[in-house]
């Protein structure tokens, strides 16, 4: 069985492993989580000759939030260091195009990966465990093929076939929570006022909680994967168990030392003051 997620090293960004492949690979658009526009594959005017970024610890205060909510899951690393062996685009310029490609296919893989390792730590999904181990096995496969394999991969289609894998998944663990399925799947919560709300074992996959107040919460073994927390007010919020949580979603959220995020997630240091 694969170790639990938080012994997932290489799910973890080690941006010194990596040649700053998200600040040049990526796009950039003006808004509440980035200052400027910049296009794919130009280098953002704050990375440095050493790949680290010039404004690391004032990312918030200049105005690029999203950049410290930003997570590869170590596909950065992955990229840099496995697929391209060490070779870095600044001094083998004839790797950047295929590189910068390769980054944000490994990214959706690795993040996949994520799900999958929370699923096999769910006691209440044992028995799905050889497919889900099944599917790990074949998304870590795919993550790490060649730079040619990776350009042609239909991430899509293969998430597709881990989607249905991780809704079992979540079915069975919300089952076993009071007041587990309630269905909020997608809901457009946008501001909503949620303070002190029940959502224990709630459904609440894709929906839009930007800026809504989730102020002490119960979203013990809700199910957050891909819900939207940019903004959202989590403090004093319990998160325990909540499923498929990530660090980027935490990251967007606002929260502080009494908000408990599921093990193994850390509470962001922009919580901490």
């Amino acid at each position: 069985m694969p170790k639990p997620v938080e012994d997932q090293h290489a799910l973890r960004a080690e941006c010194g492993s990596c040649f700053g492949l998200c600040c040049v690979a990526l796009p950039l658009t003006a808004s509440a989580d980035f200052a400027v526009d910049k296009a794919a594959g130009t280098p953002c005017t704050h990375l440095r000759e050493d790949f680290g970024c010039g404004i690391h610890g004032r990312l918030r205060t200049e105005g690029f939030p999203g950049c410290q909510a930003y997570d590869c899951f170590g596909a950065g690393q992955r990229v840099s260091q496995r697929t391209f062996g060490g070779r870095d685009w600044r001094h083998h310029p004839e790797t950047a195009e295929q590189m910068f490609a390769a980054l944000p296919v490994v990214q959706q893989l690795h993040q996949l990966l994520w799900y999958l390792d929370d699923a096999l730590t769910r006691t209440a999904a044992r028995g799905l465990g050889p497919q889900l181990r099944a599917l790990r096995e074949e998304t870590d496969a795919l993550a790490g093929g060649p730079p040619e394999a990776l350009a042609a991969l239909d991430v899509a289609a293969h998430r597709g076939r881990v989607d249905p894998l991780l809704e079992r998944t979540s079915a069975l663990v919300r089952a076993r929570t009071p007041g587990g399925g309630r269905d909020r799947r997608r809901a457009d919560l946008l501001g909503a006022r949620l303070r002190g709300a029940d959502l224990r074992g709630a459904d609440l996959r894709g929906s839009l909680l930007i800026a809504a107040d989730l102020t002490g919460a119960d979203l013990r073994e809700a199910d957050l994967i891909g819900a939207d927390l940019r903004d959202a007010r989590l403090h004093g919020a319990d998160l325990t168990g909540a499923l498929f949580l990530t660090r980027p979603q935490l990251a967007s959220a606002q929260g502080d030392l009494s908000t408990r995020p599921p093990h193994p997630l850390p509470q962001p240091a922009h919580w901490r003051g």
